[in-house]
């Protein structure tokens, strides 16, 4: 991989190899291969977002791996979906670097204050208490992915006056995420109010008939409300990488 790199650069330094070419191929080198991880560095090159690790499923040990390897690298990282009891093992294998859990969220973080990059702002929304988990991780995740993030908790259509006293401030943003359970008429009611684009998050809460959320999925994707897109169940990581790449767009940022 480094003799790759070694012969761009003097094909580069020669004229053989324009500059152009040369970040191509950057763009598109291949990942690092620590055995039973393999880490896509370059993805910020391709995206303009780094990689996110879902830590559901990970060892310890190979978590362990993966900061170390981020941190030698000088990358940010985003792991989601770690439980507490991961995350209290795993600093045996992180050699003393500084980690934050955000537990609401399941996501672990360097412990440095999150860099914003981007211009317009995001606005998370959740429609109940029970849905604040996705929604914490919308928030968290769209903070580390580089943006000004605000959020509104339980604000759902059960008592519409919360979701109407929101309305004058819904188009102060770029971009509004918005996670709601049960029947998961929030976005519509939201997106009905605004201009601003909205991502629906559909969650995992309510009784039988909500299936898990497909209730809710089925109904964010039939609403008749314009201008909403719509991420799986439960996928906060999801929604907020969708609104960095708008904000990232908005922001003149190409790569």
């Amino acid at each position: 991989m480094e003799t790759n790199i070694k012969k761009k650069i003097e094909l580069l330094k020669s004229g053989q190899l324009s500059e152009q070419d040369f970040l191509e191929y950057m763009e598109h080198f291949p990942y690092k291969d620590l055995g039973d991880v393999k880490l896509d560095f370059h993805r910020k090159l391709r995206r303009g977002l780094p990689e996110a690790i879902y830590g559901s499923g990970k060892t310890v040990e190979q978590l362990g791996k993966i900061v170390n390897r981020f941190h030698q690298m000088g990358e940010d990282i985003l792991i989601t979906r770690v439980d507490a009891a991961k995350f209290k093992n795993l600093g045996d294998f992180c050699d003393g670097i500084g980690l934050l859990y955000h537990e609401k969220a399941r996501i672990v973080t360097f412990s440095k204050k999150p860099e914003i990059k981007f211009k317009g702002s995001i606005l998370v929304i959740s429609a109940g208490a029970s849905d604040e988990e996705v929604a914490e991780e919308a928030f968290i995740s769209a903070r580390y992915l580089g943006n000004n993030v605000e959020k509104e908790y339980d604000v759902g259509v059960a008592c519409i006056a919360r979701v109407l006293d929101l309305k004058p401030r819904l188009n102060n943003f770029s971009v509004l995420i918005v996670a709601a359970g049960m029947e998961g008429a929030l976005p519509s009611v939201v997106a009905g109010m605004t201009s601003t684009p909205v991502i629906a998050v559909p969650t995992s809460v309510g009784y039988g008939a909500s299936f898990n959320g497909l209730a809710a999925l089925l109904s964010m994707l039939n609403s008749c409300a314009g201008g909403i897109s719509v991420v799986n169940i439960d996928n906060g990581f999801g929604a907020a990488y969708q609104a960095s790449l708008i904000n990232q767009k908005i922001s003149g940022f190409d790569k």
